[in-house]
């Protein structure tokens, strides 16, 4: 079976590997990805079967804001046609009855034309990236998203709601922690108030780390704490005898468990994993940035607030909060059943 998984940003896939761990099958199934880029290495470094076929498209970003959206989004439709074309090629081959597709939204249109069996799983149900006279051609490729949507035969939504004809809503997706907190921050070596900043591996949280590095540098005068970076596969950061700088850790999620704050780019993966660590975190959206700008906005950011970092920081190290104690619900295992079930 086939798992065509959206190689934008790492957030797809590190989903879809807490709702791997967790599904159970009564016949010998076998799951293969589909992905590329970051995704891929990050899907093989849990001993996943993976294919590399897709090269996304990048945003341009400066200083921390999306350009020229409307360039990115005809490069995202070559995209888009490159990739229906290797969908439909792995399945003419496999002869497929039925396919899972995490924002692959390619893999479901060519699914769609053959008549098999669709599970999509996702958190958008329209995009807005462009404005003015260019958004009437988005628009027209939102109707056929809505469209594509409706027409799955199950849609698992990692959110809060009701569900409704094929919409299967679960809640926050993520990984499980399998040790203690203090465990954790033991073996991580965490020994102060530590901030966890992760932005996925990409150019585009740049500017973020750099102003989290200015802010960190002007409280650790004041404040006993400490600055570790995950800076990804490929984002380059020069190291500094300040901050600990990691590359790509398959165990983030372990490290955000772990700290006393995480600071990110508005990507959905992180925020859900700290609302359901329940631990502390400051999420800045990239501006013009649809999605990231939706969901920061849910827990109170904006892309203005990168610019108060020092006030944030300070704030949120001295909430008291009850941090591991969470009582958000994993959707993964609801996510998991669902799959299974339907298969």
């Amino acid at each position: 079976m086939f798992f065509f998984t959206s190689p934008i940003g790492l957030g797809h896939a590190t989903r879809d590997v807490a709702i791997i761990q967790n599904l159970t099958f009564k016949k010998n199934i076998k799951i293969n990805f589909v992905t590329g880029s970051a995704a891929y290495t990050f899907l093989t470094s849990f001993g996943l079967k993976a294919f590399n076929l897709y090269d996304p498209p990048k945003f341009k970003v400066e200083s921390g804001k999306v350009d020229h959206s409307f360039v990115w989004l005809v490069k995202y439709l070559s995209y888009y046609k490159k990739c229906k074309e290797i969908a439909k090629k792995i399945i003419d081959e496999n002869f497929e009855e039925i396919i899972i597709s995490d924002e692959d939204f390619a893999s479901i249109s060519i699914a769609e034309e053959k008549k098999i069996r669709r599970i999509l799983i996702t958190d958008i149900v329209n995009t807005s990236f462009t404005k003015g006279i260019t958004s009437i051609i988005e628009k027209k490729l939102n109707k056929k998203l809505c469209r594509l949507i409706k027409q799955c035969n199950c849609v698992i939504i990692p959110d809060y709601g009701y569900d409704t004809e094929n919409f299967r809503y679960v809640g926050p997706i993520v990984r499980e922690i399998l040790e203690s907190r203090e465990t954790l921050r033991k073996r991580f070596n965490f020994t102060k108030k530590t901030i966890v900043v992760s932005v996925g591996g990409t150019e585009a949280g740049k500017y973020l780390i750099e102003k989290v590095i200015e802010s960190f540098r002007r409280l650790k005068t004041k404040l006993d704490i400490d600055l570790i970076i995950v800076a990804g596969p490929t984002l380059q950061i020069n190291p500094s005898a300040d901050f600990q700088l990691l590359g790509y850790v398959p165990n983030l999620h372990e490290y955000i468990y772990a700290s006393d704050l995480v600071i990110s780019l508005a990507g959905r993966s992180t925020m859900d994993e700290s609302i359901v660590y329940n631990i502390p975190g400051i999420f800045i959206p990239l501006k013009n940035h649809f999605e990231q700008e939706e969901g920061a906005k849910r827990l109170g950011f904006e892309y203005k607030d990168i610019f108060r970092l020092d006030e944030l920081i300070e704030e949120k190290l001295g909430s008291k909060y009850d941090i591991g104690k969470n009582n958000v619900k994993n959707g993964a295992k609801t996510a998991a059943k669902i799959i299974s079930d339907f298969i």
